[in-house]
């Protein structure tokens, strides 16, 4: 089974499989939520104390967010999730104060939007499907996105990840059980790998999925895109990656086993080869990973053993902690889909969805912060 057809396991087992990385409109009101700790060492360098949490319009979910230096944080998804008629992708927009709908000027539009990434100020791009079964790929900025159209993509293809930059950018997915990958900007290259595989993520060199038995890592290098020679786990899938330059990458996601059991799994990178991290004892699920750009990691899942509170790991100097959010009355579980990092603010942004005690969703946001807010 693939890592997309699980992320979520509720009630509703087959309509929620289909539409795990759905994502939602939000609501423009922040509240106070019960404050987070730390778990298993509350009294370290950084106790992670403070929770914050939006709540979403419902039937909706988000799947990606990314955070600026300015403070904007840039989150897409779907909603109308179970409207097989009118659900559509979504783009949402934190400006500091409030959130804000932008809208994506094409008359057919995407029917869900999986991934995100900011190029530059003004120059944000997604992906995911489009309501006419192709792959979907737009760009825009606070006043609104238009399609781009890739010669060469097909109605067998998908893009699930994108990594761009000034002046590039890296789409991957999967075509036929191989893995694809889109680059350009104006002149597009489409790559579909001869081996079997699929690709979720992307960041810097590094792509990142599963060959249907193992994690799969490719690399960019010269010129073309090549698979990494990683530890042994069978069973096992990569989500997402993030990396901080050619010398430090996490890459995070879990495996398999034939009980049907999903143990989590983190692939550290330090120049020179891939490691399996040793992480705390959990059966969470986890999704996505960011990172500040000096060591610290984030890492956003699910804990079906606590599935209330929203769940977090820190990975920072070879080891790895829980940071766990408080629970809110009336939802029953809460899936953080994807992670950010505000730079200098010492905040950590989540978004994913919720399931309330009438098994209804809604698209959530979650933020972390420090005990001691000097600390970032």
């Amino acid at each position: 089974m693939r890592p997309s057809t699980i992320w979520v396991m509720t009630r509703r087992r087959f309509r929620r499989r289909a539409t795990a990385t759905c994502a939602a409109a939000l609501a423009a009101a922040l509240f106070s939520g019960p404050a987070a700790h730390g778990d298993p060492k509350p009294g370290t360098v950084e106790a992670w104390e403070r929770s914050t949490s939006v709540s979403l319009d419902a039937d909706g979910a988000l799947s990606d967010v990314q955070a600026l230096p300015d403070g904007q944080v840039w989150a897409v998804g779907q909603q109308q999730l179970w409207d097989v008629w009118n659900n559509r992708g979504a783009v949402r927009l934190w400006n500091g104060t409030a959130w804000s709908d932008v809208p994506v000027r094409d008359t057919m539009g995407p029917s869900v939007l999986r991934a995100l990434s900011v190029a530059a100020a003004g120059e944000v791009w997604a992906v995911g499907d489009g309501n006419d079964g192709l792959p979907y790929l737009t760009r825009g900025g606070p006043g609104g996105f238009d399609r781009i159209k890739v010669p060469g993509l097909g109605n067998q293809d998908r893009l699930a990840g994108i990594d761009a930059r000034p002046g590039k950018m890296v789409a991957v997915g999967s075509r036929r059980g191989h893995p694809l990958i889109v680059s350009g900007r104006s002149e597009w290259r489409v790559e579909e790998s001869k081996i079997r595989g699929s690709l979720y993520s992307v960041s810097g060199a590094f792509a990142v999925g599963d060959t249907g038995h193992s994690p799969l890592v490719m690399r960019y290098s010269g010129g073309s895109w090549k698979p990494m020679e990683l530890p042994e786990v069978p069973g096992g899938y990569l989500r997402d990656v993030r990396a901080d330059g050619t010398k430090r990458a996490l890459a995070v996601g879990g495996v398999y086993h034939p009980s049907g059991r999903i143990d989590p799994l983190v692939l550290s990178w330090n120049g020179k080869r891939w490691k399996r991290e040793k992480l705390p004892h959990t059966a969470a699920r986890l999704y996505g990973v960011t990172g500040d750009g000096h060591g610290r990691f984030w890492v956003s899942g699910f804990d079906p053993d606590r599935p209330g509170e929203p769940f977090l790991l820190r990975h920072a100097k070879g080891e790895t902690t829980i940071i766990r959010g408080g629970t809110v009355a009336g939802r029953s579980s809460v899936r953080l889909q994807s992670v950010a990092y505000l730079p200098g603010k010492g905040l950590v942004w989540a978004v994913g969805h919720a399931v309330d005690t009438a098994d209804r969703y809604s698209g959530v946001v979650e933020t972390f912060g420090p005990k001691d807010p000097k600390i970032s």
